[in-house]
Parts: C-alpha cells; sequence; structure tokens
C-alpha cells in the first residue's frame, strides 16, 4: 500500500488517495452508471432503466462525475437537444477496478453465481 495512506499523526483523519477516489465513484449509483458506460450503454434513459436509479439521482450522480473528468457529455441530437454520456481517460482507467469488484461480488456475495463446486469449497 503507497506511503501516501500511511499517518504519523495519529488523532488527525489520513490523508488517503483511496478517501480521495471514493469521494468520486465510491457510491452504488456512480458505479452502476460506469458500469453501464463500460458496456457501451450511453443515453439516460438506458442508463437509468438499466441501474434502476431514480432520475434525479443519477442525473447528479452523471454531473458529479463529469465534473471529476471521468465521464464525458456529448450531443447526439440538436433538435430536441440531447446528450450522450461517454467514459474519458480516466473513466476507462477504472475498469480493471470494476472487473475486481464484480470478481469479487461473484466470489463472496452472489451465491446464484458461483459455480457449485466453488460453492462447496
Amino acid at each position: 500500500m503507497s506511503q501516501k495512506c500511511e499517518s504519523t499523526n495519529l488523532g488527525a483523519p489520513r490523508v488517503c488517495s483511496i478517501a480521495d477516489a471514493l469521494d468520486i465513484v465510491g457510491e452504488r449509483w456512480s458505479l452502476l452508471v460506469l458500469r453501464e458506460l463500460g458496456f457501451g450503454v450511453h443515453r439516460f434513459k438506458d442508463i437509468q432503466v438499466n441501474t434502476g436509479a431514480p432520475r434525479e439521482t443519477l442525473a447528479v450522480r452523471l454531473r458529479k462525475l463529469e465534473e471529476a473528468g471521468v465521464i464525458e457529455r456529448r450531443r447526439y441530437c440538436e433538435y430536441p437537444p440531447r446528450d450522450e454520456y461517454v467514459l474519458t481517460e480516466a473513466g476507462q482507467a477504472l475498469a480493471p477496478v470494476l472487473l475486481a469488484l464484480r470478481q469479487w461480488g461473484e466470489r463472496y456475495v452472489t451465491p446464484a453465481l458461483r459455480q457449485p463446486a466453488e460453492a462447496d469449497a
């Protein structure tokens, strides 16, 4: 683990890049948005349907991810104005993190996805 996450000042909050990253992507709807964009789903309504996120919550999360430079909004229709969302380089760099989280979930959290041999082990 990085020394940046180690604190020599006990009693003060730890300065840590993990905490900083979690401020941007560390909540359910943000991670599910990133999952959908990684699967090639780019339009608001489709993201909403696939994640189950409430409309206002999704709008806030998309705005936050855009402001953080993780996603980018692109206009695909002028009349009426419609935008889609795509991953930036920073967003694409999260793919291994999401894959690891998915694999962890399949192994330890979602029993229906576990192989019978794994479930008995």
